[in-house]
């Protein structure tokens, strides 16, 4: 997780996708000492027990002196992946905090056990007759935890419900969820940022990721700013323009005096500093009940379609029949956006939906966390520290032995999915949240963590000498905000190095 911009110099995604990737520095409350695995844990590394090297380069430890972090709450791993590369692993076997790169360990899970062509479907089923244009009954939207039903998408099955000449709903709209297990979820919970995208919990049904995005376009000439609102919501009151005022950026949302908690009836009491350009203000918005509704309502209704009945939850009866249908984006596609951009909430959904499809709907957390173990250990990589939450890092709980995500990042090397894995990962200094980042430029294929009391890399790079490496990097401790100086040394002096 990153708070740097999550555009890339290759590929942009949308404003709200990205949204959901963007976690500030989300206090993690770790304890005061790192637990390090011993009795079983440290047996079943017999990886990191192998390797021996000389100690860290002179540049990471005066980099982790500067930052004030102890070494011991720091580990390192290298593996060579071409004969006569070095070799290093420094508390390896330690129990730690991964942050964003344990969704290397749900994305490597998915691509093996639902197939890297896997694509998640949502459906519109018709009940009751349809006769002149007019649905006389339920129409019913069933989703199956799709993590890119983006505003366009819902938009484009809409269009498609159209073309089979629906104009006219009388009754309700049901939306059946039932591929999830009902989750008792507070956005407030992990770092009191309710409102932020990256906080949406995980939905079967998830639209947009249940996000609404303010974009503030300043005029100049007229001296105020347009409000755009992306998704349009039916029943939305928005003032069109805030005045705008001189002075530097700074803190803009400050100067706005945004009151943003009835997304619905938003308003902005300040100015908008005209030097701060184009911005976005993105919102978690309203339950996905509500949200859903203000959404299909306003698509159906710009699309020339009218609806007299009212959202409500329900299942999907037999008597249903299918009218329109939207299929996912391949898998591999998907992760892609999952870890170049670090998006929470989508690696959430395919958390669960490795649970629905090993474990049998309605898809839960211990499902998705039994199915990863049970592949792991099939792979010959038991991890008995192993604990996930919701496998994408956002965790407080979630933890992982560094030795075993190298030697995971090992095995995957000699897959043969290995190419899509590597494709999704960030490139140092060219896209995702490493674009900023000049250490090893273009020469490592880098997942990156970060929480308030943790830093962390993982990932492939080739040094200048043509070896190959697994490099896995992870700090846990309360000033490790001041700790990428050291993985940045770390990672020139192997390229340099290696």
């Amino acid at each position: 997780m990153t708070t740097r911009s999550t555009r890339s110099t290759t590929r942009r995604l949308p404003s709200i996708v990205a949204a959901a990737c963007l976690t500030p520095f989300a206090a993690t409350s770790l304890p005061a000492q790192v637990p390090t695995s011993t009795g079983p844990a440290a047996a079943a590394s017999p990886q990191s027990s192998a390797l021996r090297s000389s100690a860290p380069p002179p540049t990471y430890a005066t980099a982790l002196r500067d930052a004030g972090i102890p070494a011991d709450r720091s580990a390192v791993v290298i593996r060579p992946l071409d004969p006569g590369g070095v070799a290093l692993a420094e508390n390896a076997a330690q129990t730690m905090s991964p942050a964003s790169t344990m969704k290397l360990v749900t994305t490597w899970a998915a691509l093996n056990l639902l197939g890297p062509a896997y694509t998640w479907r949502t459906e519109a089923h018709a009940i009751g007759p349809i006769a002149d244009g007019v649905l006389n009954g339920q129409l019913v939207f069933r989703g199956s935890g799709d993590p890119t039903l983006v505003i366009e998408n819902l938009w484009l099955l809409v269009q498609r419900i159209r073309a089979m000449g629906l104009r006219e709903i009388r009754g309700d709209v049901v939306l059946d969820r039932s591929a999830f297990e009902p989750m008792a979820h507070d956005p407030e919970d992990f770092d009191g940022a309710g409102d932020r995208a990256y906080n949406a919990g995980p939905d079967a049904l998830l639209v947009n990721f249940k996000a609404l995005s303010f974009e503030f376009v300043p005029d100049p000439q007229t001296g105020v700013a347009y409000v755009v609102a992306t998704p349009q919501l039916a029943g939305m009151k928005l003032a069109p323009t805030v005045p705008g005022s001189n002075g530097s950026c700074g803190d803009w949302r400050a100067t706005l005096r945004g009151n943003v908690s009835d997304p619905l009836a938003p308003v902005f009491r300040g100015s908008y500093p005209l030097s701060c350009g184009t911005r976005s203000w993105h919102v978690n918005a309203l339950e996905p009940t509500l949200y859903f509704a203000a959404v299909f309502r306003a698509l159906w209704e710009n699309s020339g379609g009218s609806w007299t009945g009212r959202i409500r939850e329900g299942t999907l009866p037999s008597s249903a029949r299918l009218i329109a249908w939207r299929e996912s984006r391949p898998l591999a596609e998907v992760i892609r956006d999952i870890n170049k951009f670090s998006n929470n909430v989508m690696a959430r959904q395919l958390f669960l939906t490795i649970g629905a499809e090993s474990g049998g709907r309605p898809a839960n957390t211990a499902r998705a966390a039994q199915a990863v173990r049970t592949f792991l250990a099939g792979r010959g990589q038991p991890m008995p520290e192993l604990v996930l939450d919701n496998g994408s890092g956002l965790s407080r709980s979630e933890r992982i032995a560094p030795a075993h995500l190298a030697a995971m990042l090992v095995d995957a090397w000699g897959s043969p999915l290995m190419p899509e894995l590597m494709s999704s990962l960030p490139i140092m200094g060219v896209d995702g949240t490493t674009r900023t980042r000049r250490a090893a430029s273009g020469a490592a294929h880098v997942k990156t963590g970060m929480l308030n009391d943790v830093r962390a890399i993982a990932g492939y790079l080739i040094a200048d000498s043509g070896r190959r490496y697994v490099i896995v990097a992870i700090i846990n401790h309360p000033s490790a905000r001041g700790a990428q100086r050291a993985h940045d040394a770390l990672l020139d002096w192997l390229r340099r190095n290696g």
